[in-house]
């Protein structure tokens, strides 16, 4: 890399430690009494209807909560051995936090979000002194100049945007070895139940950041498992709407057919709140016309304490065998869901080994090429303007934006031509048709409610050089069809979490929370991280 472009790259984001990943402190006695003795976070675990409640009665203002995520973000976030999970902090949050104190002093409430800081992954359009970036160091400096719809409605929501979360750059849409939570400008985010550990991807700033207690909700997006995988490793409950639920536009894409946003948070009633707040008709997203009269701007009103009861719920079809551990999770949830209530079908199928083929990565790539020229068209300010221009700059600057591991997904997809290839219609039709078709009919023959299976294993070590060691999952049927998806903490092998994945149907969003809810409060399962330099092993 060329001194004079690496100068100018540190003066737009300061200072870059070039191994990527800050020491983590040794886990020494003297860490452990001092971790034991230091004083609990003010707000930690602190729903959003205790932060509403505490400024409804004059305990805390939104700009003294935000205060104080600012400060943790600051102590734990942000220091040489923190969770590395926010990307930028908003200049503007505590003048956002203070006009939204003197509406409610004057007696204007916009709603249960009024006032509660929320923090957003940065491949989402925001129209201020923020950067969108993708955490791709070609897009530094630069802003887009406007706020995506979901964004417009967070803001009308009168929801504190916080700051953006670290991602897996270009949402890890860019190495066939890549470490999950790994950008060029953000470097590595880290699991809060152990530095060491992995934070899955490609949202993973967002589960890091919301189960460390750095805000109160995040909102990721995903293609195939970027919400549900690093809501399961960081053990937070996400949803992935149906695809067309929550505008895309104003977000950088992957996939057409796949890409959605979604929110993360620590409890299901949280995320249900986001969730119906952000839902809208966008002229400049087709798909969310589908939504029309299949969305609410409410589904806390489905949380359902027995939800589970007189269910039908499918077992996912290999979710047994993976992991003992993680099989004694598993068998655990099935008993509660049985003792609240449900009955369980063993061993459904969604799709046959195979029958996608080379489709499902071809789809993306077409599209990726596609989605990401028209979107760098939209961004005037930008270095670059097409994928060619990025995958130019990865090379010019290769120290900072390939370090351990290329840009082979990059370079594949600059391959593909138009979306009126023969190539990819064909890859389309095969993997709406199979995915569809077999929740669909998976769904009628066992005249079920919805399907639950793994969301993934407990988080692997940090690895830049080998990049990610996946183990099991569950997301590809839903986020494939574009259907539901939601995932709750199940358990926990040697202190790390595992989640279960719960889908169903398009626009099956009412009944999944109401399952997902009953199975959250029968169990209780989740336990706030506590930030350890790594596991604690008998």
């Amino acid at each position: 890399m060329k001194r004079r472009n690496f100068i100018q790259l540190s003066a737009i984001t300061g200072a870059i430690p070039f191994l990527g990943i800050k020491a983590c402190t040794s886990p020494t006695k003297e860490n452990a009494i001092q971790s034991q003795d230091e004083r609990p976070f003010e707000l930690e675990e602190w729903s959003v209807d205790q932060l509403r409640e505490a400024m409804e009665s004059g305990k805390y203002t939104s700009r003294q909560i935000c205060e104080l995520y600012l400060a943790r973000i600051a102590k734990k976030d942000q220091s040489e051995s923190g969770l590395n999970s926010v990307i930028e902090v908003n200049p503007d949050a505590l003048d956002i936090a203070d006009a939204l104190d003197k509406e409610r002093s004057e007696g204007n409430v916009r709603g249960p979000l009024h006032g509660i800081p929320i923090m957003i992954k940065d491949n989402i359009d925001t129209g201020d002194k923020m950067m969108t970036t993708a955490g791709s160091m070609a897009l530094a400096g630069s802003s887009a100049p406007n706020d995506a719809f979901i964004v417009k409605k967070l803001r009308e929501s009168g929801a504190v945007l916080l700051g953006k979360t670290n991602l897996s750059e270009w949402a890890n849409f860019r190495s066939f070895r890549s470490s999950s939570g790994w950008s060029g400008r953000g470097r590595q985010t880290r699991n809060p139940y152990a530095l060491d550990r992995n934070p899955c991807g490609s949202s993973s700033g967002s589960g890091s950041a919301v189960s460390g207690n750095m805000c109160a909700i995040t909102i990721g997006t995903e293609t195939n498992g970027s919400i549900v995988c690093p809501s399961s490793a960081n053990g937070v409950v996400g949803i992935k709407p149906t695809v067309g639920l929550w505008s895309r536009d104003g977000i950088i894409p992957i996939s057409e057919t796949q890409d959605t946003a979604g929110p993360m948070a620590r409890s299901v009633a949280d995320a249900a709140t986001l969730l119906g707040a952000l839902v809208g008709i966008d002229s400049a997203d087709p798909r969310t016309e589908e939504s029309e009269g299949n969305s609410y701007t409410d589904y806390t009103q489905f949380l359902d304490s027995n939800g589970l009861q007189g269910k039908r719920i499918g077992v996912l079809e290999g979710v047994i065998g993976y992991h003992e551990r993680v099989d004694e999770i598993m068998e655990r949830a099935f008993a509660g869901m049985e003792a609240q209530g449900a009955t369980l079908i063993k061993d459904v199928k969604v799709s046959e080994s195979g029958a996608y083929g080379n489709s499902g990565l071809e789809l993306l790539l077409y599209e990726f090429k596609h989605g990401l020229n028209k979107y760098l068209a939209s961004r005037p300010d930008a270095k670059v303007k097409t994928l060619a221009d990025v995958i130019e700059f990865n090379k010019e600057n290769s120290d900072v934006e390939m370090p351990y591991f290329p840009q082979g997904i990059l370079e594949r997809a600059e391959m593909k031509g138009p979306l009126s290839d023969a190539e990819y219609k064909e890859a389309l039709e095969t993997v709406t048709s199979v995915s569809r078709n077999g929740i669909d009919k998976a769904i009628k023959e066992n005249n079920l409610d919805a399907i639950i299976g793994v969301t993934g294993g407990p988080a692997w070590p940090i690895d830049v050089i080998n990049g990610d060691h996946f183990g099991t999952g569950s997301s590809t049927p839903a986020a494939r069809s574009g259907y539901p998806n939601i995932t709750v903490p199940a358990g926990y092998v040697h202190g790390l979490p595992v989640g279960m994945s719960i889908f169903g149907g398009k626009y099956q969003e009412p009944k999944l929370i109401s399952i997902a809810y009953a199975f959250e409060q029968a169990t209780k399962v989740r336990k706030a991280p506590k930030l350890l330099p790594t596991l604690q092993l008998p």
